[in-house]
């Protein structure tokens, strides 16, 4: 696990992981904060996105700002940046639905035409994540945003984790 915010660090946390005799499969169970097959936490990862945006407020193009903008021994470039806008803005589409019912979501237009940086204000301003905000002033929102949807629809917001991932992918069992 790394957590740029408040201050950068590095640190493993052991996962437990179990087989399914009748599947054949394994999972895994991971606290709510982590972000499945991720080593940025939920929280360092929306923290950076919003350090883009701000940058991009400023008038720069591409995530360059942002990822010079986090701890170096952080290994964050521009390109992972890009990635995590994509899985992030993927985690709030698929989980619209249900965030719904806890945030006004309303200016939000999924897939008509918006940039997708037009698309993530909506959800920063609606989540009231602000881009100015002291870093590790996120960690709060976040948190709560992850446990809320978490709770009403007993999945992960951002990623996919190995037991829902679909049988089909899995080799033949002999």
């Amino acid at each position: 696990m790394v957590e740029l915010f408040p201050g950068f660090r590095k640190e493993k946390i052991p996962i437990a992981r179990f087989v399914c005799r009748k599947q054949g499969g394994t999972f895994s169970l991971l606290p709510v904060q982590l972000i499945p097959y991720f080593h940025y936490t939920a929280n360092a990862v929306i923290g950076t996105l919003l350090l883009a945006f701000q940058c991009r407020q400023m008038g720069q193009q591409g995530f360059y700002g942002a990822s010079v903008s986090v701890d170096p021994e952080s290994l964050v470039t521009p390109w992972l940046i890009a990635c995590w806008l994509a899985i992030v803005l993927q985690g709030l589409r698929r989980g619209h639905r249900a965030l719904v019912g806890f945030y006004d979501l309303s200016r939000i237009r999924i897939r008509q035409q918006m940039p997708p940086w037009g698309e993530m204000s909506g959800y920063f301003m609606a989540f009231s994540l602000r881009p100015r905000a002291p870093r590790g002033h996120t960690e709060g929102v976040i948190e709560r945003l992850l446990y809320r949807y978490s709770r009403s629809t007993a999945r992960f917001l951002f990623g996919v984790p190995s037991q829902s991932r679909l049988r089909r992918n899995l080799p033949e069992r002999p």
